[in-house]
């Protein structure tokens, strides 16, 4: 999900800025019915940055997806929304619910100029430069903010109870908006579970008298967050069922499922309301053009200095950090941009374009004979040189957008993508990856007109939980399963330091695995440390995030 910024608007008589733009290039899956699901094919990822038919040569001013979402959403300078991947809830807007293998204009918005944007699981949340909020797909959990969940799926686009909203950011089942209406910067909808709306109460009740079955009240008008009310929320990125915010004043502030310390708090606990991360406090409040960004387990920010933070569980099979930890391997580099996926992470920074962690779709850019994961910040040496200006993560996807000013003639050597090879049956390459076009036309072509797949829409969950299957293999479940280890709430994490010697500066280049050349720094002073939590309840019910 793309980090969620204010939108600052020009005072009366000042100049309007004009949208920093770029072209957009995508990397990983494209067989959107398997994308993330078990025994999903690896025939059609894009594992290099591929450029996208319909928006060849279309400037891209901002784009979104999320860390539980398989479809993207793209909008240009002039205010047109873009939407394509999954679409089996309607998350595409385009009025069914029939996936789009690239990108297509949603028409129903056209009347609209569309500057923001957020995607959850199965929905998406857009805001114009008018203040309003429109929303379109799952509304099972009041997720749009209509006031009303009497229509489950909306597929077409529909208006929000929000006002003056300036941005939008999404969990799986939730949304967080931010308002420019004093005393109302922040208001949330959706589903309660974990406290992850903020309002000090999870909405929880027994289904009948009875029954032990616990279902969660679902609060589908957005309510402003009383803890805030003397406050301005600037930013905001929501993961799975957990939220990280920042206020004016450069504090941050997370809350909701707090499993493998992605709070930042020092131990594994819920939280029902905001709560202060004392990380980042005196001399280490958030400068005003810090990032933030959320992914499934865990949360990072940049701090003084532009130096990027990091919590929560960062390896599927390390410790988890249990509070806010300096990622030493990006220290001194001048980050522009970064976003979190399911378990991957992008930034932009200088003229480099950097990535790492689990992925399994190629969403890490290193190309067909580089490594599918990365432990460890590493270059996508296809995009070096190249000025990144905004980011956006999936699940099992990656949405870059590049600066053509800088990128000169490279662009033309990237891969064009016609969405031919996302179906069963098409061409595969001798690598085993989605077939490309070169080189095709920089004239933009409606993508109106792409191949469609009917998505399954059927509901068999009785549950709260939408069970459809589109959590990745390796996903997370609640009691906090990931690749197959489980843990215990209640239990002891540890979280552990960086040992002694290990290396700080520029992450290692993927293709030669040497440290980039680059001023020194010391290697001393680094000590371990261990966080310890325990839940406050000692059972939690089971079910898929």
């Amino acid at each position: 999900m793309s980090a969620a910024d204010a939108e600052t608007k020009p005072e009366e008589g000042e100049k309007a800025e004009v949208p920093v733009s770029g072209e957009l290039l995508y990397c990983g899956g494209t067989n959107w019915d398997l994308l993330g699901r078990m025994g999903a094919s690896n025939a059609t990822n894009l594992v290099s940055p591929t450029r996208l038919l319909p928006l060849v040569g279309v400037d891209i001013r901002f784009v979104a997806s999320g860390c539980t979402s398989c479809h993207c959403v793209a909008l240009d300078v002039e205010g047109r929304c873009y939407t394509w991947g999954r679409n089996e809830k309607g998350q595409l807007g385009q009025g069914d619910t029939l996936q789009r293998s690239l990108p297509t204009i949603v028409s129903e918005l056209s009347k609209y100029k569309i500057i923001r944007a957020g995607a959850g699981k199965n929905h998406t949340v857009v805001i114009t430069d008018e203040g309003k909020s429109l929303s379109f797909g799952m509304n099972k959990h009041g997720q749009l903010g209509t006031g009303s969940v009497k229509n489950e799926i909306e597929p077409s686009p529909v208006m929000c109870l929000v006002s003056q909203a300036t941005n939008a950011a999404c969990g799986a089942d939730f949304t967080v908006w931010l308002s420019s209406v004093e005393g109302s910067s922040i208001l949330t909808a959706g589903l309660p579970q974990y406290g992850q709306l903020g309002h000090g109460t999870n909405n929880e009740y027994n289904s009948k008298d009875g029954s032990v079955r616990l279902v969660y009240e679902p609060q589908p008008r957005p309510r402003a967050i009383s803890a805030f009310s003397g406050k301005t929320v600037v930013k905001v990125a929501c993961g799975t069922n957990h939220t990280v915010a920042v206020d004016s004043n450069g504090f941050v502030y997370t809350w909701g499922f707090g499993g493998y310390g992605r709070l930042g708090h020092r131990e594994q606990k819920d939280e029902w309301v905001p709560r202060l991360v004392e990380v980042f406090q005196k001399q280490n409040v958030l400068p005003p053009n810090a990032l933030v960004s959320a992914g499934s387990v865990n949360s990072a920010c940049t701090a003084s200095g532009g130096q990027l933070y990091m919590w929560g569980k960062l390896k599927p099979k390390a410790d988890d950090w249990m509070y806010p930890k300096p990622v030493m391997d990006l220290s001194g580099w001048n980050i522009r941009c970064m976003d979190s996926g399911h378990m991957h992470h992008i930034v932009g920074a200088e003229t480099s374009c950097i990535s790492w962690g689990h992925a399994q779709y190629g969403e890490l850019g290193y190309g067909p004979e580089g490594q599918k994961s990365s432990a460890n910040p590493k270059k996508v040496d296809i995009l070096e040189g190249m000025h990144v200006m905004s980011a956006a993560c999936g699940t099992g996807l990656s949405l870059i957008v590049v600066d053509r000013t800088n990128a000169g003639d490279r662009l033309d050597e990237l891969e064009v993508f016609d969405g031919e090879s996302s179906f069963e049956g098409t061409q595969e390459n001798k690598t085993g990856n989605a077939s490309t076009t070169k080189n095709a036309s920089k004239k933009n072509a409606n993508s109106s007109g792409s191949k469609k797949q009917k998505g399954n829409d059927s509901d068999s969950s009785e549950s709260h939980e939408e069970d459809d299957g589109s959590a990745s293999e390796d996903d997370e479940d609640l009691n906090g399963e990931v690749d197959g280890v489980k843990r215990k709430w209640g239990g002891r994490t540890s979280s552990r330091g960086r040992g002694r010697g290990a290396k700080r500066g520029r992450p290692r280049s993927q293709t030669t695995g040497s440290d980039e050349p680059g001023p020194k720094k010391s290697t001393s002073g680094r000590g371990r440390g261990r966080g310890r939590g325990r839940g406050k309840s000692a059972k939690r019910a089971k079910s898929s995030r």
